[in-house]
């Protein structure tokens, strides 16, 4: 897709961005306490006539939903419509208790594609394009909402779901796939892959459209120097959706997203106050347009900020940061808030060192201690790796760890998401 010019302003007018949220805001307000139960029983118990939410400021009165309430009204149990408007449904993966199950109307399967084919639109997917599907198909959102934008774009999809990686290779190299979706796990996997078996020459990849885990600028590069290709960060969440409700663009700049679709504020994660843009919280999502399932101020645990400035590429729709970390991802230890994102940029500017790090936690004698375990590049001095990585990890988040440099490869690769914290602290 071409890169447009710059828009007439370099910043971007959250003012009248919020108008104009605020007359959906208003009507999702009347539907939702028509036709939910669960929010019409949560804003009679918070006081709140929902005639009185006109503005995303009257946001701010509204409390917060959380997971926690989700998997509370299982199975069904947040369904805003008549269950003959539910058409499909689709759900979260239940690891850590019920899951989360999320209707979906006709029109919210319709507006899903939509939103992803602007996705594939946005990192200049065509209709000429191949697009190898590798996430999973099924309850899961990802595999199936990522086919119904690559079929709305007009693009040719290639199903081939999860794993089987001889698979996934074949038909990559058979097919001439030009696009892949993929975690980053399994994208960094499969350009290994790629690259052990000198397939470079074979493939016929330019983009790659990469989501569902946090990700750092070196394994980007990495995925994107084995490849020979650009990619992109795409955003989402299984209850708004699923992937496809933000990305960034060719510039590079921050993650877009559908602002005629989604209100996102940031807040305070301590106290749950309105951040204004520019500043760093935790990103909360109100659906304004979705029907089977609305959320209003839904948190995301996503650390993040709303993006001051417009984006080179043209595209009116603002911006957030790529994500940090989580909330319930933070690690407190010595005394000190710990985000994974910030191992990252430990990395980076660690001279030798790979993106494919682990935190192991652990206790003795009421003390806490951190190691760092982190993949260095072939042929570097380990022991100097690990001294480096210290002394910045010392220098940029304030705490003295114990790092391990071990082998380019050591470190196990996932289909999935790669888990990189283990906290022993309990054991």
């Amino acid at each position: 897709m071409a890169v447009k010019a710059r828009k007439t302003s370099d910043f971007i007018d959250y003012e009248n961005l919020f108008a104009e949220q605020g007359k959906k805001l208003e009507t999702l307000m009347r539907r939702v306490y028509q036709n939910s139960p669960f929010y019409r029983a949560k804003l009679q118990q918070a006081g709140i006539d929902p005639a009185d939410i006109k503005t995303v400021e009257d946001l701010a009165r509204v409390p917060f939903t959380n997971k926690s309430e989700l998997r509370e009204g299982y199975p069904l149990g947040l369904m805003a419509v008549p269950e003959e408007e539910v058409v499909r449904i689709h759900s979260s993966s239940g690891t850590t208790g019920k899951p989360i199950i999320v209707p979906y109307t006709r029109n919210d399967v319709r507006v899903w594609a939509e939103l992803m084919a602007r996705c594939f639109a946005m990192v200049g997917v065509t209709n000429k394009d191949r697009v190898q599907v590798t996430p999973g198909y099924g309850l899961w959102t990802a595999g199936i909402g990522f086919q119904a934008g690559v079929e709305a774009l007009g693009a040719m999809t290639v199903p081939t779901g999860p794993g089987n990686t001889e698979k996934q290779l074949e038909m990559m190299v058979d097919l001439g796939s030009t696009v892949l979706v993929a975690t980053s796990s399994y994208a960094l996997l499969l350009a290994e892959e790629i690259n052990r078996r000198g397939l470079r020459d074979q493939v016929k990849l330019k983009i790659g459209v990469i989501g569902s885990e946090r990700w750092s600028d070196k394994m980007r590069l990495r995925i994107e120097e084995y490849l020979g290709i650009d990619t992109f960060d795409i955003y989402g969440l299984t209850e708004i959706y699923g992937p496809g409700i933000a990305i960034d663009c060719p510039e590079h700049t921050g993650i877009h997203f559908w602002s005629d679709h989604l209100i996102f504020e940031i807040i305070d994660p301590e106290t749950g106050q309105q951040l204004p843009p520019g500043e760093e919280g935790e990103l909360v999502i109100t659906t304004l347009t979705k029907e089977g399932m609305p959320l209003i101020r839904y948190k995301t645990h996503d650390i993040t900020r709303l993006r001051l400035e417009s984006c080179p590429c043209g595209s009116p729709f603002p911006m957030i940061d790529r994500v940090l970390g989580r909330t319930d991802d933070m690690i407190k230890i010595k005394a000190v808030n710990v985000y994974p994102g910030q191992i990252d940029h430990v990395l980076k500017m660690t001279e030798g060192a790979c993106s494919e790090y682990q935190i192991i936690l652990t206790r003795e004698n009421a003390k806490d201690n951190m190691l760092i375990k982190v993949e260095a590049k072939d042929g570097e001095d380990l022991r100097l790796v690990a001294e480096e990585c210290k002394k910045n990890v010392k220098a940029k988040i304030g705490i003295i760890v114990d790092v391990e440099a071990v082998p380019y490869g050591s470190l196990p690769r996932s289909e999935k998401k790669s888990k990189r914290v283990f906290d022993n602290r309990d054991q």
